[in-house]
């Protein structure tokens, strides 16, 4: 990656100041199936010990999976490569934001599907102006 790029953007990788983070306090915990890696090392203000991730491509949070989500916000000590993390039968497999892509969710009757939006029902009634 070129110095400007790293200098400038932040979105497509790691910039200069987290690149010598990682350099001087970083140890690499472990990588994700996306090819994301994480790390920790150091104190946030709060004196916990500071973890992050470096995306592999674009930086986008929804990238990362249910198991390093819980890790990297401290709901657990243990991270997924320390342990044989499997998901519950319930949850569902992790997909990244699909906003702005054909991956998106559109309802039935919005601009981009065809049909009809279902009736409004209930207490609230849909605003219509006086004509």
């Amino acid at each position: 990656m070129s110095l400007l790029k790293q200098i400038f953007t932040w979105w497509n990788g790691q910039t200069i100041g987290t690149r010598f983070h990682t350099w001087r306090f970083g140890k690499k915990v472990g990588e994700d199936q996306f090819g994301n890696v994480y790390y920790q090392g150091g104190t946030d203000s709060e004196g916990r010990t500071r973890r992050w991730v470096i995306y592999k491509g674009y930086a986008e949070a929804s990238a990362i999976p249910p198991g390093w989500h819980g890790w990297i916000h401290h709901r657990t000590d243990v991270s997924p490569a320390d342990e044989d993390y499997k998901p519950r039968e319930w949850q569902k497999d992790h997909r990244p934001n699909g906003t702005g892509t054909a991956q998106a969710y559109r309802p039935p009757g919005s601009l981009a599907v065809p049909g009809e939006r279902p009736r409004v029902t209930g207490d609230y009634d849909a605003w219509t102006p006086r004509g």
